[in-house]
């Protein structure tokens, strides 16, 4: 499975308008503990399905939502 969004803006669009997800301070920290534990089951499912690269694109992208939440 490949997951792939052209910039920080286009994940941001992704995830608050199709997704309907609100990138507050609070779900920021939650993503960001749980992506950085390689024990999280959810972090496990997706390791396995979109490899450490992404994972840790997406731990940048919810890092840098936390500074604007």
């Amino acid at each position: 499975m490949e997951a792939s969004y052209e910039s920080y803006t286009h994940w941001r669009a992704e995830i608050t308008a199709k997704a309907n997800v609100t990138l507050d301070a609070a779900y920021c920290t939650e993503r960001i503990e749980a992506l950085s534990n390689e024990q999280d089951p959810s972090t496990k499912a997706f390791l396995k399905a979109y490899g450490s690269a992404h994972r840790d694109q997406i731990l940048r992208w919810f890092e840098q939502a936390l500074g604007e939440a």
